[in-house]
This record gives C-alpha cells, sequence and structure tokens, in this order.
C-alpha cells in the first residue's frame, strides 16, 4: 500500500465512525459533540468572519514569542550545564523542584505580574517549553563524542572554540528533539494562558464557544490547534532531515 496513504485511513474511519453516530443513528445530540458537517459549517463561519484567523495569529504570536525566549534561555544554559559537572550539580535542586510544577500552576502569579494580554500567555509558554529544551540540550552536550572533545583540545583549540565547534554543532539534532517537545507543550500552555488571562487566540475561542454551547466552534478551535501542532512538527523533521540526512 502507498505509504502516504497509510497516514489517512485511521483519521478516515474516525470521521466514518463519527457521522455514523452524529447524523446517521443520532446516537449523541449535538449539544454535547456535533456532526462533522456542523463543525465544517462553524469552521466555514469563523473563516468568513475572519475570527478563526484573528484567533490563529494571535495564538501563533504567543506561540513564537514564548518558544523563543525559552530557547535563548535554555540552550545556552544547557550547554554551560552539560559543560560543567560543577554547575550542573549546583542546578540540579533547583531545576528538580520546579519543573515538575504545570505551568498552569503560575497563571495566578502571571496575572498579577503582567495584566491581563499577551505577556501572562507568553510567560506562561516560557515556563512550559524551557525545561524540555534545557534538559535536552544538556543531554545532547553530554553525549557529545569525548574523542571529539580531546582532538579539539590536543589541537590547541580553547573552551570556547570547543563548545562551539564541537559540542554546538553535535548537540543540534537533540536540541531540535527538544524544540519538537517544546511546541507541543507551549501550544497546550497557550491555550489554558488564553482561556484564563487573554481576550483573543484559540483558547479564547474554544473558551467563549464552549460557554456559548457552540461545539462545532469548539471543536474546530481544538482542531486548529492540532494543525499548527502538525505543521511545527513537520518543518522541524524537515531541518533536521536537511541537515544531518
Amino acid at each position: 500500500m502507498n505509504k502516504k496513504i497509510l497516514p489517512w485511513i485511521l483519521p478516515g474511519i474516525i470521521i466514518f465512525i463519527w457521522a455514523l453516530i452524529t447524523m446517521v443513528f443520532n446516537l449523541v445530540p449535538s449539544l454535547f459533540f456535533p456532526s462533522p458537517i456542523e463543525v465544517i459549517i462553524s469552521g466555514y463561519e469563523l473563516i468568513i468572519s475572519g475570527k478563526l484567523l484573528s484567533a490563529t495569529f494571535y495564538t501563533l504570536i504567543n506561540v513564537l514569542c514564548g518558544l523563543f525566549i525559552g530557547a535563548l534561555v535554555a540552550i545556552p544554559l544547557g550547554i554551560i550545564l552539560g559543560w560543567s559537572k560543577t554547575l550542573e550539580e549546583m542546578s540540579k535542586l533547583i531545576i528538580g523542584v520546579l519543573r515538575p510544577i504545570p505551568p498552569i500552576a503560575w497563571i495566578p502569579f502571571s496575572i498579577l505580574w503582567f495584566g491581563i494580554g499577551m505577556a501572562p500567555a507568553i510567560f506562561i509558554i516560557f515556563l512550559g517549553c524551557v525545561f524540555p529544551i534545557l534538559i535536552y540540550t544538556l543531554d545532547g552536550v553530554k553525549r557529545t563524542d569525548k574523542v571529539l572533545v580531546e582532538v579539539g583540545e590536543t589541537l590547541g583549540a580553547n573552551n570556547l572554540q570547543i563548545i562551539t565547534k564541537i559540542i554546538f554543532p553535535s548537540a543540534i539534532p537533540t536540541i531540535i528533539s527538544g524544540l519538537k517537545v517544546g511546541i507541543g507543550i507551549a501550544l497546550m500552555c497557550t491555550v489554558s494562558a488564553e482561556m484564563i488571562g487573554s481576550g483573543n487566540g484559540l483558547g479564547h475561542l474554544i473558551l467563549t464557544s464552549t460557554t456559548l454551547f457552540d461545539t462545532g466552534a469548539t471543536i474546530v478551535g481544538m482542531l486548529t490547534i492540532g494543525l499548527i501542532g502538525i505543521i511545527f512538527d513537520f518543518v522541524f523533521t524537515r531541518i533536521q532531515s536537511k541537515i544531518f540526512w
């Protein structure tokens, strides 16, 4: 069977069963779960009104800003901690304590510190993606072939040259994997943040649609988030394949 067809088989089956349950046998009222046709109609209305584009753009800005700041902090810090055993040991406790705390738990503080709007959402996204990127970067640095480092030292390279010319390039595949994990968490975080502290975005769209019992629009918002995640995953995978294969 063609490999390009395989990924579409299971979604097709799910949509078919979904249509049977909601449209043919009417087992579930549309108030609780809309039919595929209702979702399509809601999506069309949201696109025509411009609400879906505006919400998607707002969410993308939040995600990209939070991810950029998270990477800006996590990648250099991961390289430093991976390079220095002493600094890694010193930071283990604080990272171990902060990393399991759900970013959503910081929402009250983010609103108190930054008010309402994009800033608290970006802060929550930053908290969500900084630790996965940090851990993946640190792991990538520690996986660097020691022989390459020893060769660099033998040839007279200083610490900065070893880090920039040997360790960082070696850790790039792992760093990209960390970014892929981070983007998924970032999307989850931004939706939660937008539901509470924002007047726009896909999270706000989902919340308001659910409040108004517009379940079709709710599903459209959820599917849009999933589509964004697939696009980002595809982009990062293509980057990996172009650079390393």
